[in-house]
């Protein structure tokens, strides 16, 4: 019946409801586990959040409040941070929670199986001071440290151990991976991957009861019409996201509205800077092209991002210059202009680096996890193949998507990317600094400069401001220089719903179901 715009988080929570509700709702992307610390990615923590809960948490204004922990402060001269527990919260099976689960999860997600690990670079012990006090210790001065673990879950150290998980299974399957045992709103009551994941309200929580569900039922959907279909049918209550050809039709429909706004995520494309050859096409085995900075230039100048977001997007995203968007803490405001459409120019940087002629190459992309994402790629091809370069395209399910990437199985892909802090720190940690156990976990094609691995630790540390704004101005003007990503847009966010839910938005992407209610 409406549109309903925002340009942030969209509050639309009404209160607490009598009536006992079933809510159902459907995505193209269905978490790949129930192990909160196994995989880095959106659907996974987003889902879990109702699940499995942090010692801080995000409100709908996207500000740090309490959770697990009901206060912290900073240890010293900038030694850490002391958090203080709440006491009373047990876990869905009737454990108690204290300090020794947050020493566990901080062993269990900070280790070498965990793909949160960037998490806790700056970490260098935590220590138990009693039963719910615990001293998170850092190399350096960390001023933004709680806003970085909002998404860090707290496990049950016992039902870990008891049932084989004391470790994250993050490219094979534990007990943890189908099975969960948080102290959220929600419990897990029924898992088929792929299928059907169902939650139900813990009714032990610790916190106040804001909902009004029964039962809450998700079903991956990756046929955007099916998903329309079902919304309009009644078969679910909401979509994430709706289809942009489709938004202006759901929203005259009766009984649906239409939630849009901007998400935090940059949507990028990436190089193997590392690979000393291409691996697809007939060029496979010859030198790679990416691996010369005037060749990556020669992509963004190729690349009609206006055009992508007229036609593809409907006009519903913006241009991003940096790999943050100005909304976003950090932001460089000196870097903020990304490369002019200058097909002329791609080509004579072409022919400067040797590629006159041009080259092929095999581009992959998923087709299931961002907003109209093989689409997107489908128009990268043809904009590239007008400056004579070939893309061979590759897409596929986002389930197949990240191992392929992990193995190094790409010549350029595409990638979205939201900070799970807000800052401009949080890209450099997991996308430029050179990958390591616990560092560039994210950047697949192994861009090293020595600049930026010096000065993320000095990003972490600095209290002052603008001494920290000025380092972030030098390493987003390092990134632009090096062409280290071309990143494109800001994804937007378009919801449906049925007009009987009430529910709220953030920019992260998140349903967070302690705030649906059924009218």
């Amino acid at each position: 019946m409406r549109i309903i715009m925002t340009s942030a988080a969209l509050a639309m929570c009404l209160g607490t409801v009598a009536t006992a509700e079933t809510f159902r709702w459907a995505s193209t992307t269905d978490p790949q586990t129930m192990d909160p610390h196994a995989v880095s990615s959106a659907p996974v923590l987003g889902f879990l959040n109702n699940v499995y809960e942090g010692l801080v948490r995000r409100g709908r204004d996207m500000a740090i409040e309490p959770s697990l922990a009901t206060s912290w402060e900073p240890i010293g001269d900038g030694e850490g941070w002391r958090f203080h527990l709440r006491e009373g919260v047990t876990f869905h099976d009737g454990s108690a929670f204290d300090a020794d689960d947050v020493l566990f999860s901080y062993e269990r997600a900070s280790s070498e199986e965990s793909d949160v690990s960037s998490w806790f670079s700056p970490v260098s012990e935590v220590v138990v001071v009693d039963q719910y006090t615990v001293d998170i210790l850092t190399s350096a001065p960390n001023p933004i440290f709680p806003d970085s673990i909002a998404n860090w879950m707290m496990m049950d150290s016992g039902w870990a151990g008891d049932n084989g998980a004391d470790r994250p299974a993050r490219d094979a399957e534990n007990h943890a991976t189908r099975n969960a045992n948080g102290t959220g709103a929600f419990m897990l009551a029924e898992r088929e991957p792929g299928l059907r994941t169902v939650l139900e309200p813990f009714e032990g929580w610790w916190g106040e009861v804001e909902h009004n569900l029964t039962r809450a039922e998700f079903t991956p959907i990756e046929n955007s019409a099916t998903a329309v279909a079902a919304l309009l049918s009644g078969d679910v209550d909401m979509i994430n996201p709706v289809p942009i050809q489709d938004a202006a039709r759901l929203a005259s429909a009766d009984g649906v509205d239409v939630i849009q706004g901007i998400e935090a995520r940059v949507i990028m494309l990436g190089f193997g800077h590392e690979h000393e050859t291409l691996q697809y096409t007939e060029d496979a085995g010859q030198p790679n092209p990416f691996q010369d900075v005037r060749v990556r230039q020669a992509v963004a100048h190729a690349l009609n991002v206006p055009a992508i977001l007229q036609t593809i997007m409907r006009g519903n995203a913006e241009e991003a210059s940096q790999l943050v968007s100005p909304a976003m803490r950090g932001f460089s405001a000196a870097n903020d202009m990304r490369p002019a459409y200058d097909p002329d120019a791609a080509r004579a940087l072409l022919a400067e680096a040797g590629y006159a002629d041009g080259f092929s190459f095999g581009l992959r992309c998923p087709n299931d996890r961002y907003l109209n994402d093989e689409a997107v790629c489908q128009a990268v091809v043809s904009m590239l193949a007008q400056v004579g370069i070939t893309a061979e395209l590759d897409a596929m399910p986002v389930r197949n998507y990240w191992p392929e990437l992990r193995e190094d199985n790409f010549d350029m892909y595409l990638l979205g990317w939201s900070p799970g802090t807000f800052d401009a720190e949080h890209p450099i940690r997991f996308l430029v600094h050179t990958p390591g156990e616990r560092l560039g976990t994210w950047n697949f094609g192994g861009y090293s400069n020595a600049r930026i691995d010096e000065m993320l630790p000095m990003i972490q540390s600095e209290i002052d401001d603008d001494a920290r704004q000025a380092m972030l101005d030098e390493a987003a003007q390092i990134i632009i220089d090096d062409q280290v990503y071309v990143p494109m847009y800001v994804q937007p966010l378009v919801w449906g719903t049925a007009d009987s839910v009430s529910l709220t938005q953030r920019p992260d992407n998140f349903l967070i179901l302690r705030w649906v209610t059924m009218n």
